[in-house]
């Protein structure tokens, strides 16, 4: 498809393997426009009967979404308005849609950094979808750290997951490995990285309709290498902390508690953008009530709102450009964020017979 991501067909079995080591495979819009292209594809092609995503590189499935391009083209107008920039969020999120609702078994192999667009590349629907963990992977939404909110469907599956879970994960931007993403339902199977090879190798001998039962068969004896989920022994901390009713009540609650987990929470949550964490906690509370369609619609009204704001661009100015690790939010302070800075992310942007995603079903 392009030189970044490569395809070929394995007995019925559509394998695609993102190829942009140094880039950690972070997306871009002709790795977008390549993978839909070939699911589309492969959607009709009765020869594929299975896909797997895989990565040329144990360091990264996906880091995200290239987010020097979103700094790049977000600077080409003073509201954010770049074509490239428009498109490139369209065309994700549609994916995003193609990949969740896809009608044949969507095999995700999470080894290594999945974040953000990885995310939204690995989690499959929830009828045909199969996603591994190995030891290597540290899988996060960390949008907030960028001034951005966890979009690619974040909405959907954080707000899905059990308890509280989702807010923690979508307003602290932590990092979880393996038995955690398990216990929060964003994984499905362990596999240890050194048996990586011998699971592609069954994909080679295994007929694609047969394929996700032979993964599962095969990761069963490595089920407890996964290791102990630590999201699961501070359940608990994080229902009666994150269920608090706005993000200055969660980050009060958590500053009366000693636990070091509670701590490490706060401790992160006072480095992201104030106001992106409380687009975030409302977003989160919306998208709960929400299909995977409406789920995007929304994001994508945000996205623009965002880059409109421009709190992502000096995000990004702060992590990856001048590397100076000083964002200066705006407002710089959760007691600077009103409600009616919340409520003009949700503002729709376009009437419903003209929003870029108004044909997802």
């Amino acid at each position: 498809m392009t030189d970044t991501v490569l395809t070929r067909v394995a007995n019925r079995t559509g394998v695609i393997t993102l190829d942009r080591p140094k880039a950690l495979n972070s997306l871009s819009l002709d790795m977008v426009r390549a993978l839909s292209a070939i699911l589309l594809q492969w959607k009709e092609d009765a020869g594929v009967e299975a896909v797997v995503i895989t990565s040329s590189s144990e360091k990264a499935l996906c880091a995200g979404g290239d987010i020097r391009f979103f700094h790049e083209m977000g600077r080409v107008t003073p509201m954010g308005g770049s074509a490239l920039l428009e498109d490139f969020f369209t065309e994700e999120y549609a994916l995003n849609h193609l990949i969740h609702f896809y009608p044949k078994p969507y095999i995700a192999v999470m080894d290594g950094v999945v974040m953000g667009g990885g995310m939204g590349i690995a989690q499959g629907g929830p009828d045909c979808g199969l996603r591994i963990v190995t030891e290597r992977t540290k899988m996060a939404m960390p949008e907030v750290n960028i001034g951005l909110f966890p979009d690619v469907g974040g909405s959907h599956f954080l707000s899905h997951a059990p308890g509280q879970l989702g807010q923690y994960l979508g307003l602290s931007g932590l990092t979880i490995g393996a038995a955690d993403a398990l216990y929060v339902g964003l994984a499905d199977v362990f596999v240890p990285g050194a048996e990586l090879g011998a699971l592609m190798a069954l994909v080679e001998v295994t007929p694609g309709a047969q394929l996700p039962q032979a993964i599962r068969d095969f990761a069963a004896p490595f089920a407890a290498q996964a290791g102990t989920s630590e999201l699961q022994a501070q359940r608990g901390v994080v229902d009666a902390h994150f269920g608090a009713a706005s993000v200055g009540a969660i980050m009060a609650s958590l500053a009366r508690d000693e636990n070091p987990f509670a701590q490490k929470a706060l401790k992160a949550m006072r480095q992201r953008s104030p106001l992106m964490m409380c687009v975030t906690h409302e977003l989160l509370q919306r998208g709960a009530a929400l299909g995977v369609a409406d789920c995007l619609r929304m994001e994508r009204n945000l996205v623009r709102r965002n880059f409109e704001h421009g709190e992502v661009l000096e995000g990004v100015r702060a992590l990856v450009i001048d590397k100076d690790n000083q964002p200066r939010w705006n407002p710089p302070t959760l007691e600077g964020v009103t409600q009616e800075m919340v409520d003009r992310f949700f503002e729709p942007v376009w009437p419903d017979h003209a929003h870029p995603l108004r044909h997802l079903a």
